[in-house]
């Protein structure tokens, strides 16, 4: 069965008084509830929440809370990334049962990490990253590894970019699309593109691209990026239209993955499919250009062997340029047996 992840945006929700600690935790219910958890796990999301959110408060001063569906047939889950600038804290201290963060029951991280199903941190000079997924109780399924974060310009209810991404056993065909400017046109255009991309995900990347341009004709446009994966052979299979950034991430080296110029919906000259082998292993990055392109993860060490989610959400917390929409998609690429 093929697993489709659609693309969402991320909720935002600042953390700058204890009154903010109730939004989070009935903001991460309500989603709760309309996701179909049942009233003991919603309980375990607010909960989360709540100590996410003082969490926050009590080691940073302030920070966000960003809470994001994990929409899957048969299994919904939620995502919450409690995100800071702060001096950093004692993760040992923190993840000690009964190490209270103030203005909570004290169940400390430690506890946070064991009713999350996916509990993942971190921390270092520039601030933390705590993430924490929750399934309901008895679902079935695995965790697909990876990570996005999008955000619209201003926070406005329409996003020009969108993403999707789709899982067949070993196989991942990854979207990002970035529609021209921003607002309602913007989005109608990646709108277009991903909804035909959602149909037959794993066709050739050339023939994708040909049939989204046919799908986006008459809107704005945008930029999009294709990657395809095969957990069997290990290769990573990437075709481009305009200025979405594509990197291939391993442990001791990078390489950015290249687009042709052009429009898709509007006009580009060719559109071509490169492939690279033995990528298995490595993380997929790709980004609209929301995001600064001079970021580098060994600036960062040992962020690269945390989850998608954290690695996506550092990045947007550190590069964001703050004016357009922005779009960061981590993927890590594992073999048949990963």
């Amino acid at each position: 069965m093929v697993l489709n992840l659609p693309s969402a945006i991320t909720q935002v929700i600042p953390i700058e008084d204890e009154s903010q600690i109730g939004q989070a935790r009935r903001a991460a219910q309500k989603l709760a509830e309309k996701l179909g958890f049942d009233e003991n796990d919603a309980g375990r999301v607010a909960l989360i929440a709540t100590e996410l959110a003082s969490n926050l408060l009590k080691h940073a001063g302030r920070g966000a809370l960003h809470l994001q569906g994990l929409g899957q047939p048969g299994r919904n889950g939620i995502e919450l990334l409690a995100i800071d600038r702060g001096p950093g804290f004692d993760l040992h201290d923190c993840l000690a049962d009964g190490f209270s963060t103030g203005g909570t029951q004290g169940i400390g991280l430690g506890a946070v990490e064991r009713q999350s199903d996916l509990f993942d941190v971190y921390a270092d000079a520039n601030g933390a990253v705590l993430l924490a997924r929750i399934y309901p109780r008895g679902s079935s399924g695995r965790d697909v590894r990876f990570g996005v974060s999008q955000h619209a310009l201003h926070n406005l209810p329409a996003c020009g970019d969108a993403w999707h991404l789709s899982v067949d056993g070993p196989r991942i065909s990854a979207l990002v699309i970035d529609g021209l400017g921003h607002g309602e046109d913007a989005e109608e255009a990646a709108h277009a593109g991903t909804q035909t991309f959602a149909l037959t995900p794993f066709a050739d990347p050339v023939l994708l691209i040909d049939e989204m341009h046919h799908a986006m004709a008459g809107t704005r446009g945008g930029a999009v990026a294709v990657a395809q994966f095969d957990g069997g052979s290990g290769t990573l299979r990437f075709a481009g239209i305009g200025n979405i950034g594509a990197t291939l991430i391993a442990p001791d080296k990078s390489r950015g993955l290249a687009s042709h110029p052009g429009i898709v919906g509007g006009q580009f000259r060719k559109t071509q499919t490169f492939d690279y082998p033995d990528a298995s292993g490595q993380l997929l990055i790709l980004f609209s250009d929301g995001l600064q392109s001079r970021w580098n993860l060994r600036d960062y060490p040992g962020l690269i062997n945390r989850h998608p989610a954290v690695i996506a959400a550092v990045l947007h917390r550190d590069f964001c340029r703050g004016r357009d929409d922005v779009t960061v998609l981590v993927v890590a690429l594992e073999t048949a047996h990963g």
